[in-house]
């Protein structure tokens, strides 16, 4: 047989079976949503306003031409966080969602009034808030915090990059003291990575992004933790990783009144922050189990800073 014939068809081969691997993946994806929200296929059928067993045609990864608007509308059906959108479109065709570049033009002088005004409301609002809320960025650069965020970070020292009130990833990442409030720290640092991941695979071009990623291949630690240990992490942990908001991890709040907590992390954001590109997020503190306070379970940290 001609060389060049059997490299197209191991080409064809290629293809097919990673077409076959990518609706496997979606089907194992929307499933376990489905199952961590406790709703069945008829629920989310419902939601979408399309029979069962369409739905349960999508969910088997056999509808052949998503759409984004499919795809975006069923991210709403099951709830998904931006994190699990991503997932959701590179697991269907093979791409991040596509910016909504609509916003990036045409702005009008009473419009971007107008956002300063809903950005001064919303401050105020935040800082009405009794749990650390803050506001990020693609990067994850903080944009805006409230008195509780900034009161749980007050006994971390100085750092010329890795302030929690300017990149929350970096913190968490590369400070010394980010062990200290972030107690399980190697649990909170394959979360990390695991955002850093989901970000450049959504915005690879962004200068912010890579130069985390450099900073993190600086490290051996957190370079093996990146490049090995958290892809297993995400595999081996599926749902439970990929839904994040049902993840608790240790946290300790320097007030000894409140001490030491479990932390969930919370994404929840309007659609006027959406379309500036924002992201709002909640460390909802909750009564610590075991299985989240490594003093009760073992647990080391190895890829600290």
């Amino acid at each position: 047989m001609d060389t060049s014939v059997q490299v197209a068809d191991l080409a064809d081969t290629g293809e097919v079976l990673a077409a076959e691997i990518r609706a496997k993946r979606l089907q194992y994806f929307l499933k376990g949503r489905r199952d961590y929200l406790e709703l069945s296929q008829e629920d989310i059928a419902a939601r979408l306003d399309i029979n069962a067993r369409t739905y349960g045609n999508w969910e088997r990864g056999t509808l052949k031409e998503w759409t984004d608007e499919k795809l975006y509308l069923l991210a709403e059906a099951l709830e998904m966080s931006q994190f699990q959108t991503t997932r959701l479109f590179l697991y269907a065709v093979g791409r991040a969602p596509q910016p909504d570049l609509r916003a990036m033009f045409n702005r009008s002088e009473a419009e971007d009034q107008a956002t300063s005004a809903f950005l001064g409301d919303y401050s105020v609002m935040m800082n009405a808030l009794s749990l650390p809320t803050f506001v990020i960025d693609q990067r994850w650069d903080v944009k805006m915090a409230n008195e509780a965020y900034r009161d749980l970070f007050r006994g971390v020292g100085a750092h010329p990059t890795a302030m929690p009130s300017t990149n929350f990833l970096r913190f968490g990442l590369f400070h010394p003291d980010a062990p200290a409030v972030l107690v399980d720290h190697l649990k909170w640092q394959l979360a990390m990575l695991a955002q850093l991941a989901s970000g450049l695979e959504r915005h690879g071009d962004d200068p912010g992004l890579q130069a985390i990623r450099r900073d993190v291949y600086l490290h051996p630690s957190l370079r093996d933790a990146y490049l090995t240990d958290m892809p297993n992490w995400v595999l081996g942990s599926g749902a439970d990783l990929v839904h994040h908001e049902g993840a608790v991890r240790a946290l300790r709040h320097p007030d000894p009144k409140v001490g030491l907590q479990g932390c969930r992390l919370v994404e929840e954001t309007p659609r006027s922050l959406k379309a500036l590109g924002l992201i709002r997020l909640t460390l909802v503190l909750v009564e610590p189990d075991d299985a989240c306070i490594p003093e009760r379970c073992g647990s080391g940290d190895r890829h600290a800073a």
